[in-house]
């Protein structure tokens, strides 16, 4: 009788874990919407017109600051590729080039990661469009103990980090972490 009665607690306490686990908040999906904001790991690529020399590819370090020639740093962590541009024109308008005509785009974005039961966890580029599939299938899809409904969500919403269960239809932002749990049987 006492193993049994250990066998239902431990089952009951196992799906009261399962169930206590939260879907993702509105910010979290918000975040889909919004104009995409630079990071660490971002490569933009700058155009200056008529100034070859300021256009090139620049990397954000890992303290969200980009380095540009003439201005020094430029902190461009949380800022749209837009706002750099705007930010990047008024810094040289000041010193240096009359009327700058500044163009950013994001050449490459920070990566994305999957772990847990795929066969080839790691970091992985993000693609625009991306989805939950999309990054497993990368990541040369689910091993053969993948639980295929039971994937987190790991992302970066401001100052906050936020996680949640997501669908495999559920669309990945760069920098998200995607992991895929083992199934019990």
């Amino acid at each position: 009788m006492r193993p049994r009665l250990l066998a239902v607690i431990a089952g009951l306490t196992l799906l009261a874990s399962c169930s206590s686990y939260k879907k993702p908040g509105p910010a979290f999906h918000e975040e889909l919407i919004q104009p995409y904001t630079l990071a660490a790991s971002d490569e933009v690529r700058i155009i200056v017109f008529g100034q070859a020399n300021l256009s090139n590819t620049y990397k954000i370090d890992q303290g969200g600051i980009l380095a540009f020639p003439l201005i020094g740093q430029i902190n461009a962590s949380g800022k749209t590729p837009k706002q750099l541009a705007s930010l990047i024109r008024t810094r040289l308008k000041s010193d240096f080039v009359r009327d700058p005509d500044v163009s950013v785009e994001v050449a490459t974005y920070r990566p994305i990661f999957v772990m847990g039961e795929v066969n080839n966890a790691g970091q992985y580029a993000y693609l625009p469009g991306m989805t939950v599939q999309n990054a497993i299938a990368t990541a040369g899809g689910f091993s053969a103990r993948a639980h295929h409904q039971n994937i987190d969500l790991t992302r970066q919403l401001g100052s906050e980090v936020a996680s949640g269960r997501a669908t495999i239809t559920a669309p990945v932002r760069p920098g998200d972490t995607l992991y895929v749990h083992e199934r019990l049987f």
